[in-house]
Parts: C-alpha cells; structure tokens; sequence
C-alpha cells in the first residue's frame, strides 16, 4: 500500500475551480495578444466538451486522440477527456500521418480532437475519414468541425465524475527512438502519484508561473506543467510560437521552468554570442560588475523570477550545469521515463549535485542496479502495460514489478544516481572493448563550434564523431575550424579510457531535427537512424588521414 496520499487529478481540478474561479488559470497568446482564461471559464469550456463527447456513447472507456502543440484548449480537451470517463491519447504536434494512422488504428480512438499544428494537410490523411475530428477555436483546421459548431448548444457537464484510481486515465505513445511507438498506458494512481509528492516537496502553489512549450504530449511536461499547475492552483502561459518563444518567456517570468539539455545550450550560445566567454569571465570577476551582468542575463531569458529550474530527458553537461550555476541558474537534473511517468530520481531542493540525476524521489521509489549495470526502479507511478503488447511489457516489467529502465548507472555511497549510458548504446569495438558513447559526447557540449554529435564506432579499432555545426560554428573558416575542433577533440581524447579516444571527426552538412526524421519530438537524437545512414562510410571516413573532414 502506498504511502502516499494520492489525490486525483480531476478532484484538485474541481477543488480550484470553486475555490479560485475568478482567477486567471490559462494564458494564450494568439496574434500576439493575450486571451486569459480562469479556472470557471476553464471548468465551463470542459464540462461542455465532457457533455458533448458523452452524447456521443462511445463504450465507457474509450481511447481519444489529442493531436495539437501546446495551447490552453490541449488542457482544456484533455481535462474533458478525463471527465467524459474516456482514455486521453496525446500524440505529438509533429508526426508523420503514417505513424498518426498507427497510434489512432492501435488504440481504436473514436475520435480525434485537433489543434494548433504547422502542417495539418501533411498530416491529416493520417486520420481516418470516417472518425469525428474537432479543431480547436483558434485554429481551423480543413474537414473538422469548429469548436463552436461542435458543441453547440451542449450544457455543461454537471456534477463531478471521479474515477477510481485503478482506472486507466491515459496512453502515451513513446517517441520511438526504435520502431513503432509502444502506448504506455498509466492509471489514475500512476500519472497522478509524482505530483502528490512534488507539490509539497517543490511547495507549488496559486502564485507560480508555468511556462508552456515542451509538448504536453510528452510526460515531462504533462507532469510539470499540467498536473504541477493544476496540483498548485497556478497558472499557465504558452509560448505561441518560435519567433515569439524569447519574447512570451520574457513577458510571463516563470517561477517554475523546464528545459531539456539541447534548450539550455542554445541558451548558453544566444547568451555567447552577445557577450563572448573571455568577455564574460573577466565582468563575473569583477564585484561591481558581477551582479549586474548576472541579472541582465537572468532577466533577458526571461527567469528573473524563477524559484526551480529542470532539465530531464536527456544527458546533460556538468560542465554546462557549471556554466549557468556561475550566473546564479541552479538547474535540477532528474531522472525517469514515460513508463513510470517521468521521476526515477531528482535533484532536490538544498540538496543538489551537479553531474547526478539526484536521489530517490518519494517514500515509495525503490532504485537498485542490476549486475548487468542496469538501472531498476518500482514505484507505484510504473506503467500498467504496454498496450497489445505483453511481450514488450514482460520485457520491461518483470514479475516483482521491476521496471527494466534500459539505462546504466551507479550510486555514490550517498544514493545520488549517476546515468552513465544506454544498455543497447552501447557498441564493440574491433578489439572487443565496449564503449558508451553517451558519456564521450557530453565533453562536447561545451564547444561552441557544435551543434550535434554522435559518437560511432562499431566494428572499428576506435571510435569516431560524427557532427553538425552549430551557426557559430559555420561563421568560422575551415582551416581555423579544424584547428580548434582538432584541439578540441584532442582534450577530449584524455579525458576518457585509451580504448574510447576518438580517431577522427566528420563534419555533416545534413541537418538532425524533428523534420529530417533523425531527432524525437522532444529533441532527443535518433541513434540508430542517424548510424544507418552513415555506416556505409565509417571504415573509410575512419582509414582518412585528415583529423577532420568535412562530407
């Protein structure tokens, strides 16, 4: 039995709503002007949808698809989901109508609520022509009904539906580093367990700031952002677009912020490419000069106001978590995954480590390494299942409820959690030394020369870097670029074991992102897709004379 007392989410929902209702809850910026939205409005815009999807008498319980970026009618249609008694199935903003057929088609969705997307008539054949489909009010989307034709005249939903916690209350589709996205499906008490805890361990309350761009279809975001503001009566900005991104950060000071690792370095370059490092060094040593330079970078990211900063999903830097700690940023490294709904371990407040994923979060977690090194954890937050797919979940969840994380690490003598690969990261060399590449690549996050790097290797005597300039990095002619990436490498090289030491460089002219297919939607790199793509040329890029080439 948990020893945790979990409340819902639909219950602190209901609560804020009566309590609070006049205040302002979701914030939307539309054409660069703000349309504020309180915890009534919010309930009322719910209820109404809760009404309508009930009329429609799908089987109680059944799947619906919610494929928008982030807006105040994501959260809007997903608390209506949940009231309605249905599944809620975000799917990503960005994907690609073959993979939208897939997760709708597994899933059996009933129906699709669609939003604010950059290309829908990619996307939309993704959707069946015979399922109902609804666009949000503020973006119209090609063959779905309006929002207000949708509803109509619908009442509000009355009274207060409450699931019991043993309910299935969503799926999340992973991004899929590997093969088709697997539905992870949570209940009540899983999705909503961590944020019991973190509302008081964080003491989230009406007066925090969210800041919303991640996706909310991902479960670091859903779990901060939706359930930590709606836990904490606080409320919700959304950024509107990538040219507004800086812009709204600035006008909404968050006091709660999340970033994953590839955000804070294009913070640290913006912040570089103003005030170059030497520059930099010399102001901080100043007294006089310290305080101020610090304040105005803190107030030009637009977190003056912050009281916790995060970052999750992907390996991050010490030296980078150094760098911004020096401008008075502490950053939270933490730990977990969409199947135990994002927190293994974290870096608690007073109690950082940089270079950690921190320690167990709550009274419940158990964390232990396996021989093989891998990391397990069980908690009352790990998934049900993996949907249709008992092979997959036997693989990851064993009998004693032990969830195969697929990461390796180690604890200090203190329980800090140390990440230190991936499991199937991990490749041969032809001298039968296995490396993690992971941890090389994270020296590179400090050279401002690159944007992406990806270390290979498998079957040749040493590793090799494949990577992508960054836009400083392209400012720089080649022979002055091969010099510094050269003397770059080469620090790097003893840093780490002989048999790990980088044989050379490959500069890409390719671009990884979200478009070209080689990066997830929440920006972590493809590995497997960007090797194939390459393999091809490793023995011969690797037999080259030159240090750095350039493809």
């Amino acid at each position: 039995m948990s020893k945790v007392k979990v409340e819902l989410i639909l219950e602190k929902f209901y609560h804020y709503e009566k309590t609070q209702a006049d205040k302002v809850f979701l914030k939307q910026p539309v054409d660069g002007t703000w349309h504020n939205l309180t915890w009534k409005q919010v309930g009322q815009e719910a209820r109404k949808l809760a009404q309508k999807i009930r009329d429609m008498n799908f089987p109680a319980g059944s799947c619906i698809g919610l494929l928008s970026k982030n807006c105040a009618h994501w959260m809007i249609s997903d608390l209506a989901i949940l009231m309605a008694g249905h599944i809620s199935v975000p799917l990503y903003p960005t994907l690609h109508k073959d993979t939208i057929s897939y997760i709708l088609d597994h899933c059996d969705a009933k129906l699709c609520i669609v939003g604010k997307l950059d290309d829908w008539p990619a996307q939309k054949d993704g959707v069946p022509a015979d399922m109902p489909k609804v666009c949000f009010p503020f973006w119209k989307n090609e063959g779905c009904t309006s929002w207000d034709e949708f509803i109509g005249d619908t009442k509000p939903m009355e009274g207060e539906h409450r699931p019991d916690p043993k309910d299935i209350s969503t799926m999340i589709y992973t991004s899929g580093t590997t093969g088709k996205p697997k539905g992870v499906v949570h209940t009540y008490e899983s999705m909503c367990y961590q944020i019991n805890i973190a509302v008081k361990v964080f003491d989230l309350n009406s007066t925090d700031r969210f800041f919303s761009y991640l996706p909310l279809a991902h479960v670091a975001e859903r779990l901060l952002v939706e359930l930590g503001s709606i836990y904490g009566g606080a409320t919700v900005s959304f950024a509107e677009s990538l040219d507004t991104f800086a812009k709204n950060l600035a006008e909404t000071k968050p006091t709660i912020f999340l970033a994953v690792p590839r955000i804070w370095l294009k913070f640290q370059q913006g912040i570089l490419g103003k005030l170059p490092q030497k520059k930099l060094d010399l102001f901080l040593k100043v007294p006089i000069l310290s305080g101020f330079i610090k304040n105005k970078i803190i107030s030009g990211l637009g977190l003056s106001d912050v009281r916790y900063t995060f970052t999750g999903a992907a390996a991050i830097s010490h030296d980078l978590l150094l760098w911004f700690d020096k401008l008075g940023i502490t950053i939270q490294d933490c730990y977990g995954m969409t199947e135990n709904f994002a927190v293994t371990t974290i870096n608690q407040p007073g109690k950082v480590r940089y270079g950690t994923a921190g320690t167990r979060f709550g009274p419940d977690a158990e964390v232990k390494i396996a021989e093989t090194g891998e990391i397990l954890t069980r908690s009352p937050a790990v998934m049900v299942e993996y949907y249709k797919r008992p092979d997959a979940t036997a693989e990851t969840v064993d009998s004693d409820g032990w969830l195969h994380t697929g990461d390796k690490g180690e604890f200090s003598d203190d329980g800090y959690l140390k990440i230190t690969g991936r499991v199937k990261d991990l490749f041969k060399t032809s001298k039968g030394k296995y490396v993690a590449p992971t941890a090389i690549e994270g020296h590179f996050s400090m050279c401002d020369l690159l944007d992406q790097v990806c270390v290979v290797g498998d079957g040749l005597p040493q590793p090799l870097a494949l990577a992508v300039l960054s836009e400083e990095g392209k400012k720089v002619s080649k022979a002055e670029l091969t010099e510094q990436l050269t003397e770059f490498t080469n620090q790097v090289n003893t840093k780490i074991e002989n048999f790990e030491r980088l044989n050379n460089m490959v500069i890409v002219s390719d671009e990884w992102s979200i478009e070209t297919g080689l990066m997830t939607p929440t920006l972590k790199l493809k590995r497997n897709l960007v090797e194939d793509k390459y393999k091809a040329n490793f023995e011969s890029w690797y037999n080259t004379k030159e240090f750095v080439q350039y493809v």
